[in-house]
């Protein structure tokens, strides 16, 4: 699957960023680069490759269940730039 320039620009649309023609080109070649790189690890034989799951095994690595203090609701509601009912009220992002 290749990546094309509309492809860039449609996430870029997304995303709200904006680039340049040179800056797509960029883009569209370096996710080409990525994807074939990662096809390449796809045709790699790991058929007698032990499975791993990690370098380090932890097991039962859970902190305890317990309440502490946090901060104070009204002193971080006061740093934000809109609130509504004890809330953080941000711009709706979706349509």
């Amino acid at each position: 699957m290749l990546v094309t320039i509309r492809d860039v620009e449609y996430v870029a649309k997304l995303a709200r960023l904006e680039f340049t023609e040179e800056q797509k080109q960029r883009f569209t070649e370096d996710l080409n680069g990525i994807l074939n790189y990662v096809e390449m690890l796809n045709e790699v034989d790991t058929e007698n490759v032990e499975i791993s799951i990690g370098a380090y095994r932890v097991e039962n690595a859970l902190r305890e269940d317990v309440v502490k203090d946090s901060f104070n609701r009204d002193s971080l509601l006061k740093n934000a730039p809109d609130s509504q009912d004890g809330f953080v009220k941000v711009p709706k992002v979706i349509e």
